[in-house]
């Protein structure tokens, strides 16, 4: 009969592709039970992944069968996603665990299109997703995600989010006739983000993407030290200008404590549809050499590529038109890292604590 220990020597060789790591010493195999020649075990994954679970179960009962004596192997292989660590003194938010900020430091580098996506992307993995349009004088999701009408309030206080393609969003483009501008001070912007982020029934929540403003005026920074976020992705295209912003959203996050997951390079390089000719419109591997410089992760380069654009422009971004295509792939995978790097960090350990009130009666 196999042993416990040959059976797990046996399962320490696969390596999950997401972490480089094998799934023994990193304590995600779990109720490893041998009886006779029927094995059965769990694995828990940290973050979403669909897409993978199919092979990762193939690859962990191939190991299993291979130890002498094993005849029947049952393996589950599951997600579970739990809340990690905020800024410090920022309460999180009931009914989201993970919040995302995708940043620039200026505007026109395809923040947008890359927060749309990569929420798509990470619901067609399974996590449930929010999308929070923070860009309060040009908000651009209604149009992106193709939702119309105005959010529906149940108790007159709080707001439902507006739903599509598996995705909860909430937008002042919800709010605002589409032609009005929003002629606000600083401090109002502010506030009404905080009332669209705090006011909403946000349903259970595996991650929240905030597509926040461009640029590190007042309403970034109130937003960057008020809201629970877990981490930022900044978006730049290779451009020294666009490069020499991007530093200041980097500056800014880390300033107040909200660690950068990762560099996102957008119309990185453009192929010609007519002739193939491929090329570096913006400069080359800007975005790369940056993050290199920084110790920042690089999370990937997306093409200057119309067909982008122009499935935004139409309500069905890249994700959801075309799923299997080589750009879409580029997002799941941008995503995928994204969800890998916060499930590596802190768990957030405050619902544990009691909240510690202070009387003025002695």
């Amino acid at each position: 009969m196999a042993t416990s220990e040959q059976l797990l020597q046996a399962l320490q060789t696969v390596i999950d592709p997401n972490t480089g790591k094998d799934f023994v010493s990193s304590k995600q195999l779990k109720n490893l039970t041998i009886d006779g020649g029927d094995v059965a075990f769990d694995v828990e994954l940290g973050y979403p992944a669909k897409s993978q679970i199919s092979a990762l179960r193939q690859a962990l009962i191939a190991a299993a069968k291979g130890v002498a004596g094993v005849s029947n192997v049952s393996a589950n292989v599951s997600v579970k996603i739990v809340a990690h660590a905020a800024q410090r003194g920022v309460a999180l938010l009931p009914q989201v665990k993970n919040i995302v900020a995708v940043a620039s430091g200026k505007g026109g580098v395809g923040k947008s299109t890359t927060a749309v996506n990569l929420a798509l992307a990470l619901a067609a993995e399974g996590a449930k997703v929010g999308l929070l349009d923070a860009d309060i004088y040009g908000p651009s999701q209604p149009m992106m995600m193709g939702i119309e009408g105005r959010p529906e309030s149940l108790d007159g206080q709080n707001m439902e989010p507006m739903e599509n393609y598996g995705v909860q969003v909430m937008s002042i483009g919800f709010l605002v006739d589409q032609d009005e501008a929003m002629i606000w001070r600083g401090p109002m912007a502010t506030q009404a983000l905080e009332q669209l982020l705090r006011q909403t029934n946000w349903k259970d929540l595996d991650y929240l993407i905030v597509d926040m403003p461009p640029g590190t005026g007042d309403i970034q920074l109130t937003l960057s030290q008020r809201v629970p976020m877990t981490g930022a992705v900044i978006v730049t295209t290779p451009q020294d200008i666009a490069l020499l912003d991007a530093r200041k959203g980097v500056a800014m996050f880390e300033k107040v404590g909200v660690p950068i997951l990762g560099v996102v390079e957008n119309m990185a390089v453009h192929v010609c549809t007519n002739c193939g000719h491929v090329e570096h419109i913006f400069g080359e591997d800007g975005g790369k050499r940056y993050a290199a410089e920084k110790g920042i992760d690089y999370l990937g380069a997306l093409p200057l590529n119309m067909q982008i654009r122009l499935q935004a422009d139409n309500g069905k971004p890249t994700v959801v038109s075309d799923p299997d295509g080589e750009v879409a792939q580029i997002y799941k995978a941008v995503a995928r890292q994204v969800a890998v790097k916060i499930a590596a960090k802190a768990k957030d350990f405050s619902s544990k604590f009691p909240s510690i009130k202070i009387s003025k009666d002695t």
